[in-house]
């Protein structure tokens, strides 16, 4: 790890689960001081013992931070560590940043900024794509909504996080590209299962399919990199079923609001409800083959 320099911000960094942990390890990596915080400590050891110190509440990682970093699991986390009465606008000095990277609601994003002005603290939405893989590669996708002036001062950090970083608005605008991200891996994560069953059906071997069409006009992120998993029957999360059919009802009302018709987005919610109710809300996204194959029995038995 880098030496850490008194010039540089200390950094405050909040939920280190599958994707933040690595996230939070690359901002320590790069030399910046770092206060953490976990609802459950021990996903933060491993950090505490490269150098962060371990704080009670989010209040108390504000209090010794100029910037902090919130990546948690839903909208109600996220009011609760950034907006609770312990939470970090509580005690974040005048002059810090705040910076949510969770998948949350455009309107939330929105009032967290009209409420960190208020405190004279800037919050910007910086919500990611790229999964577990993106985060311990630091190949993450930022897209981030705030203040033009607070992106270019935090732009460095999140550098070290991902490879594209981008500012595409005022407030909740990162949120709104995200949504518009999730619509894209919902309806591409149908294409991927359904075709692995149909390549299945017809007798082909999986990997090798994989191998052709990923690199042709059907490649793609997921099957290039979850149609893999799928065929070793490997559904540990880079991203929760749970916290996907989150993302897919917030889409769903955001259209809603906007008097779209989007069916893809409404069947993908559905087949992702599905995998819930069999039980699997805590595997990947990919666990998606696991509904088709309830639905096509005898499809393909996975976990053989």
């Amino acid at each position: 790890m880098r030496a850490q320099t008194a010039d540089k911000p200390r950094i405050g960094w909040i939920g280190t689960g599958v994707m933040g942990f690595w996230m939070c390890r690359h901002v320590m990596e790069a030399g910046y001081v770092m206060s953490v915080y976990n609802r459950s400590p021990d996903k933060a050891q491993p950090l505490v013992e490269m150098g962060a110190t371990l704080k009670q509440s989010p209040a108390g990682v504000a209090a010794d931070s100029d910037i902090v970093f919130t990546i948690v699991g839903f909208p109600k986390d996220v009011r609760e560590v950034i907006l609770g009465q312990r939470g970090v606008l509580s005690a974040m000095p005048p002059g810090g940043v705040v910076v949510d990277m969770t998948t949350s609601e455009p309107d939330l994003a929105r009032q967290m900024a009209e409420e960190g002005l208020q405190r004279q603290v800037t919050v910007l939405d910086a919500p990611v794509s790229g999964g577990d893989v993106g985060a311990r590669e630091a190949r993450l996708s930022i897209m981030v909504g705030g203040d033009p002036e607070t992106f270019k001062r935090v732009e460095p950090l999140f550098r070290v996080m991902g490879k594209t970083v981008a500012l595409m608005g005022p407030a909740g605008s990162g949120q709104h590209c995200k949504m518009a991200n999730q619509i894209l891996i919902a309806g591409t994560m149908i294409g991927v299962v359904e075709s692995l069953l149909y390549a299945h059906r017809a007798g082909l071997d999986r990997d090798t399919v994989i191998a052709v069409i990923g690199q042709g006009a059907a490649g793609s992120w997921s099957i290039n990199n979850l149609g893999p998993r799928i065929v070793a029957g490997n559904f540990e999360p880079g991203f929760m079923v749970d916290h996907f059919i989150k993302d897919l009802g917030i889409a769903l009302d955001e259209a809603t609001r906007m008097k779209l018709e989007l069916p893809g987005l409404s069947l993908a919610r559905r087949l992702y409800r599905k995998v819930k109710a069999l039980g699997h809300g805590r595997k990947g996204t990919h666990a998606l083959i696991l509904a088709l194959e309830a639905l096509n029995p005898p499809a393909w038995k996975v976990y053989e």
